[in-house]
């Protein structure tokens, strides 16, 4: 679905990504998981259209979009839910909703709506209420059912737990594995490693730009390394 070859990235003369290569399947959760400053955020932003790659080729369900327009990006069905959530604070829940289909999935946009308040019954209860009104978690919900409502065929979601409490952020990994059993491919970028480990198929340890470990997550969450680097173990 998604094949990412030596993709290399930065800003002006500083390379962020050195060398990057991975692949998404279809229906998997593939977690790519690192601290802060390591190079997630410009992954996404390149995979997304909005940060050019310097060099290394991106191929979206065959197409190549390496120097693709971030709106063809978002009519493959390539959907980045950002960090921080970047709702529209003054608009009502079911406003930011619907403009998660201003590009695709118009069509079927009652229909998505109506699958989105299914998946997350909170944002129904809170329909005309104001975004920025929500609690922290309650936006987050609302940060991915925008993404939903664009009828992804793989969705990006970038620190969807920052800044939950830990009740919360099971819940949020929950319905991350709802998302995914219903045959939506999620590419998962954290920082919390373990549960990450617990959802993902496969995952993707990033350090300084690079692939320091990858492999089965189950492999990955035994592995000596990223213990004694992640886990103080």
């Amino acid at each position: 679905m998604l094949v990412i070859n030596d993709l290399r990235a930065g800003y002006g003369p500083t390379e962020i990504l050195r060398g990057l290569t991975m692949t998404v399947e279809p229906g998997e959760i593939v977690a790519v998981l690192g601290s802060n400053g390591v190079g997630k955020t410009t992954l996404n932003k390149v995979l997304s259209g909005v940060c050019a790659a310097t060099s290394g080729r991106i191929h979206f369900l065959g197409r190549d979009i390496t120097h693709a327009a971030s709106q063809v990006i978002v009519d493959l069905g390539l959907i980045h839910v950002p960090e921080g959530r970047k709702i529209f604070p003054n608009m009502t829940v079911k406003e930011n909703l619907e403009l998660g289909s201003y590009r695709r999935g118009k069509a079927n946009r009652s229909i998505n709506l109506e699958k989105a308040f299914a998946i997350f019954p909170r944002l129904k209860e809170r329909v005309g209420q104001q975004a920025g009104t929500l609690s922290g978690g309650e936006q987050q919900m609302l940060a991915i059912g925008r993404g939903l409502m664009a009828e992804p065929r793989l969705i990006i979601l970038d620190e969807p737990s920052l800044g939950l409490s830990p009740l919360l952020v099971e819940e949020m990994f929950q319905l991350v594995a709802r998302i995914n059993a219903e045959g939506l491919a999620v590419m998962l970028v954290e920082q919390n490693v373990v549960q990450s480990l617990e959802l993902a198929s496969r995952a993707f340890i990033l350090e300084n730009g690079v692939f320091a470990l990858k492999g089965r997550a189950q492999d990955l969450a035994a592995d000596p390394a990223l213990k004694r680097a992640y886990l103080g173990l």
